[in-house]
C-alpha cells in the first residue's frame, strides 16, 4: 500500500507555518520547494557566511505525504485553521507507490572513475581499485555525488592543482566531496562551508568515513583566513553575489576555481571576477564550464 502526495502553492510567510501545521495534523512529511524552479523566476536561496539567509521562496510549493486513507480536505482544513487561514488552497494529489527506497536510491549510484588514480565509491560498494585514491561517499541529503558534470570538472581541476601541504577552501561544500578529495590529494589544511546544515552534517560524516581531518561549518559561522586554493561549485547567481567574499579567501598567488556555470554564463562571471583576479575557461563538460585563475 502506498501513500498520497498532496501539493499546493503558498507564499514565503506561510510556508514554514503551514508545514508545521500539516505535521501536527497528521502528515507524514512536509517539504517546501521553489514553485518557480526551472524558470527564469527561480529564486536561489544562499547566504554569505556570517549572514542570515533569506526567509524563503516568494512562490513556494508545499508537498505533503499522507497516509493512503487520510481525509485530505479534513487534514488541510485543520492545518490552515491552525495558522489563521479561512480556506484550504487548491491542491493536487499523486499516488506514491511503496518501494524499497534505500535499495532504489543505492541502485542509482555506482563507482565513478574520475581519472587514472581517483575514484568516487558509494559507501555501500566495494572499491574497484584498492590502490587508487578512493573517495568513499554517502551523499545523504547533500549535493555532490560525483556524477554531475560540474563536480567532475572541479575534481579534475583539483587533481591538477592541489599540491602537497597546501590549504584548500570548498565554498558551498555540499557532501564535502571536493574538500575530501583535496585532503586525499595532499592538502594539509582543508575547510568547507555551506548554507545547508544537513550538507555540513553529510560532509562531516563523509570526512570521518574517509579518515580526513577537515573543518566544515554552515554559513551562520564566518569563514576566516586565506587559502592557497579555493573552489566554489555552486550556481551562477550565488557566484555573482558572493564574488567579493569568495575572492577575499584566495591568498596572493593562490588559485580559484568556479563551476556550476553554463557555457553561455562564462563571460559574465569572468567579467565580474576580473576586478579581483583574471579568470579563464579551464575545462568544459557537456554544457558546463570550470573557470580558473590565479590571484595577483
Amino acid at each position: 500500500m502506498g501513500w498520497q502526495s498532496v501539493s499546493f502553492l503558498t507564499d514565503a510567510s506561510h510556508a514554514e507555518p503551514i508545514c508545521d501545521a500539516l505535521l501536527e495534523a497528521g502528515a507524514l512529511s512536509a517539504s517546501i520547494e521553489d514553485a518557480d524552479a526551472g524558470t527564469p523566476d527561480e529564486q536561489p536561496l544562499f547566504g554569505e557566511p556570517g549572514s542570515v539567509p533569506s526567509s524563503g521562496w516568494t512562490h513556494s510549493r508545499i508537498v505533503a505525504l499522507l497516509e493512503p486513507d487520510a481525509d485530505i480536505d479534513a487534514l488541510l482544513s485543520e492545518a490552515v485553521a491552525a495558522i489563521g487561514l479561512n480556506e484550504i488552497p487548491a491542491y493536487g494529489v499523486e499516488a506514491v507507490e511503496e518501494q524499497n527506497w534505500v535499495q532504489l536510491t543505492q541502485s542509482q549510484f555506482d563507482p565513478i572513475r574520475v581519472s587514472e588514480r581517483l575514484w568516487i565509491v558509494p559507501s555501500w560498494h566495494e572499491t574497484p581499485d584498492p590502490a587508487a585514491v578512493n573517495l568513499i561517499l554517502d551523499p545523504g541529503m547533500a549535493f555532490g555525488t560525483g556524477s554531475h558534470p560540474t563536480t567532475r570538472l572541479c575534481l579534475e581541476w583539483l587533481e591538477r592543482n592541489v599540491s602537497e601541504g597546501c590549504s584548500v577552501l570548498d565554498y558551498g561544500c555540499g557532501s564535502g566531496i571536493l574538500a575530501i578529495a583535496a585532503a586525499r590529494l595532499g592538502a594539509a589544511r582543508v575547510a568547507g562551508v555551506d548554507i545547508d546544515p544537513q550538507a555540513v552534517e553529510a560532509a562531516r560524516s563523509n570526512a570521518e568515513r574517509n579518515g580526513v581531518a577537515a573543518l566544515f561549518a554552515d554559513s551562520a559561522q564566518p569563514v576566516a583566513g586565506e587559502y592557497d586554493v579555493v573552489v566554489a561549485n555552486i550556481l551562477s547567481n550565488p557566484l555573482r553575489v558572493l564574488a567579493p567574499a569568495i575572492c577575499a579567501h584566495v591568498r596572493s598567488g593562490g588559485r580559484l576555481a568556479l563551476s556550476g556555470i553554463l557555457r553561455e554564463q562564462a563571460e559574465e562571471i569572468m567579467a565580474i571576477y576580473a576586478q579581483w583576479l583574471p579568470m579563464q575557461v579551464a575545462d568544459m563538460r557537456e554544457d558546463w564550464v570550470c573557470l580558473a585563475g590565479v590571484k595577483p
